[in-house]
């Protein structure tokens, strides 16, 4: 068991955020892994055949995350500046990470690999050359696997996070921590994380811990000590077994009289992400009629659109998804006049 010491002063810097990178590397994982993950079931039929396509599978990525390999390289996963970083904002980091850190975490791969690939070997010997090629591809993949689902993925993380905040405000940091993970204990003593045999030395590691709600991790904790950035776990969020799960739309018909039967047809059928093509299949709307409805709901901010390969996915935005998650109040009858004495 490790333990990583935790004074009072870095308990008062223990943060959430909600990291859009720390998505994408544990989600590539599980893409790669070939898995039947029955919680991601519906994402992963979706996402596999769009990320073959546009050759995702056979990249950089599949290099520096290979199915079965522990070791992430710690650059991929850049300490989140802010509680709810940007991708953008998040790539910036990484591009600006050094030279001599890129190769140290390369090292470390090779050596819980065996060896490393072609690309990865590239990336070592030259840093500055290649990490914009390895940026480029990561971008890529978002815009594949992740953006068109990135409104409900966000919604759960944010849930995550709203749920501990309160845990934290009710019971206080300890609390918090010692419900976190089953591998994870707090006392006076610090933190202790099971299953992890080299003990973080404090001075080892940057002031205070990043706690990081993951969508796509599995039952395990993971972390990432690189000082000078502050410890970070990352861990399952609350209700991802339920992030796929069809969602109920109780609001069509009210909605329809104010944006039209088609429109909400259409942002109803984009409960998971689809192309123009395939709404047209499923509503027996024309494909011009899908596309010029499509157009004026993206305008309305209520949908976005998300390019993979010669692919133009459709899904909804959070707006949309909050208008059709509400039910319209039961109306009430008008009172009844009562009739007129003699009457």
């Amino acid at each position: 068991m490790a333990e990583l010491a935790l004074p009072a002063h870095d308990v008062a810097r223990v943060r959430f955020a909600v990291s859009p990178l720390w998505q994408l590397t544990t989600s590539y994982r599980l893409l790669a892994s070939g898995a039947a993950d029955p919680v991601h079931r519906r994402w992963l039929d979706q996402v596999r055949p769009r990320a073959a396509a546009a050759g995702l599978d056979r990249c950089w990525l599949a290099e520096l995350l290979p199915p079965g390999a522990g070791y992430v390289p710690d650059f991929l996963n850049p300490a989140p500046a802010t509680p709810a970083p940007t991708l953008d904002e998040e790539l910036a980091a990484l591009t600006a990470t050094p030279a001599e850190r890129i190769r140290a975490d390369l090292d470390h791969l090779r050596h819980h690999q065996g060896r490393t690939g072609p690309r990865a070997r590239a990336l070592h010997a030259d840093p500055p050359a290649h990490l914009p090629r390895l940026v480029r591809e990561i971008a890529a993949y978002w815009e594949t696997a992740l953006a068109p689902y990135w409104p409900r993925i966000r919604a759960l993380l944010d849930a995550d996070v709203f749920h501990r905040a309160g845990q934290a405000a009710r019971h206080g940091t300890g609390h918090l921590l010692n419900s976190l993970h089953p591998q994870v204990t707090w006392d006076d003593a610090g933190l202790h994380l099971e299953r992890r045999a080299r003990t973080l030395a404090r001075h080892a590691t940057g002031g205070g811990l990043l706690l990081v709600p993951s969508a796509f991790k599995g039952p395990g904790l993971s972390t990432r000590i690189a000082p000078p950035d502050p410890p970070q776990l990352a861990y399952r969020a609350r209700g991802t077994g339920d992030l796929w799960q069809p969602r109920t739309t109780p609001a069509t018909d009210a909605l329809a009289a104010v944006l039209g039967r088609a429109r909400t047809l259409l942002l109803a059928e984009l409960d998971t992400p689809a192309t123009t093509t395939e709404l047209a299949h499923r509503t027996g709307l024309s494909p011009a009629h899908v596309s010029q409805n499509l157009t004026a709901l993206r305008a309305a901010g209520f949908a976005t659109a998300h390019r993979t390969g010669r692919t133009v996915l459709y899904a909804r935005t959070a707006v949309a998804e909050t208008l059709l998650a509400q039910t319209p109040p039961a109306q009430t009858p008008p009172a009844q006049t009562p009739p007129a004495p003699g009457r």
